[in-house]
């Protein structure tokens, strides 16, 4: 059997009626598969949510990978295999659980933020190029155009640096996880409010290793027998701006922790590859991560205190 709806609560409420008149499951006895799209995806999760329905919103690369070789594709042939793979692993599938509204406020807003970056970065690179080629006298409308725009997004980001911290404080345990993040050396606002979305605040992950895989910064052997031998590497499968947030978090980390800064120094002076000690301290502020958020209290530089 296979229908379409549309994406509002009238369309949902349509589905809810097509599955009771398909099947003879009750309201409760339902798990509705389907894939995670972002905001279109979301409308679904919260409507299911209202209605106590149980749901599991699937990384859709991990639906594609799960069915092998296939060919063609469709809203049908999708459907079919989505349901295929939720009926096969209906046993070990994690039920998914809406963030709080502040969470989602804070995600939506970190989403408009990082399109604003984007921008502010592409106006400073075209005006960049325009001062190359183009004398400024001559084309000062142009200029001040372009300066104005940067001069705008720089404000608005800047607010929506305020808004996130405001909307953080409104929740009480939001903000005690916040606190214990930001008490580590190297993070700041954007990372630790992204890692408070992508962690759902700790209820998705609870474990350092997992969240490096997530990451992109856990490293896996590459060997196979004794005719393959590579070297120990990152995987690709990775969220590629939250590795990026904690590279920045690791240069930062090295500037401003002793600890973590003598020990880039020693591995550099023993002629350790650059990029693979950054990895290594990525991986050490993620773990600590998890250590302040399991222990409940806020990160303490021990270099400090020695003697």
């Amino acid at each position: 059997m296979h229908a379409k709806f549309s994406n509002d609560n009238k369309g949902f409420r349509q589905l809810v009626k097509w599955i009771k008149k398909h099947t003879d499951c009750q309201i409760e006895e339902l798990l509705i598969c389907f894939e995670t799209t972002g905001m279109y995806s979301l409308q679904l999760a919260s409507f299911l949510s209202q209605i106590n329905i149980d749901f599991v919103m699937e990384n859709p690369i991990q639906i594609k990978r799960s069915m092998g070789l296939v060919r063609g594709k469709d809203d049908y042939v999708d459907s079919q295999r989505i349901a295929e793979y939720a009926y096969m692993r209906k046993e070990n599938l994690k039920h998914t659980k809406l963030p709080s509204e502040e969470l989602i406020k804070v995600q939506n807003l970190l989403a408009i933020r990082e399109r604003m970056v984007r921008q502010k970065a592409g106006y400073q690179t075209s005006l960049g190029e325009y001062k190359r080629v183009l004398v400024q006298q001559q084309q000062k409308d142009l200029f001040l155009l372009l300066n104005n725009m940067i001069s705008a997004l720089k404000k608005q980001i800047l607010k929506a640096d305020k808004t996130l911290i405001e909307i953080i404080q409104s929740n009480k345990k939001l903000m005690n996880t916040y606190t214990l993040l930001t008490s580590i050396k190297g993070i700041g606002v954007i990372l630790a409010a992204n890692i408070l979305v992508t962690t759902i605040c700790f209820t998705k992950f609870n474990d350092s290793r997992k969240y490096a895989c997530y990451c992109g910064t856990a490293p896996f052997k590459y060997s196979s027998g004794t005719s393959i031998k590579g070297r120990t590497k990152v995987s690709q499968m990775a969220n590629k701006k939250m590795k990026a947030l904690f590279n920045l978090a690791a240069l930062s980390a090295i500037r401003h922790d002793p600890e973590l800064k003598l020990y880039f120094d020693k591995r550099k002076a023993n002629g350790a590859n650059g990029m693979s000690t950054i990895n290594i301290i990525r991986n050490k502020i993620i773990h600590r991560v998890f250590a302040v958020i399991k222990r409940g209290t806020p990160y303490v530089v021990m270099a400090k205190y020695a003697a």
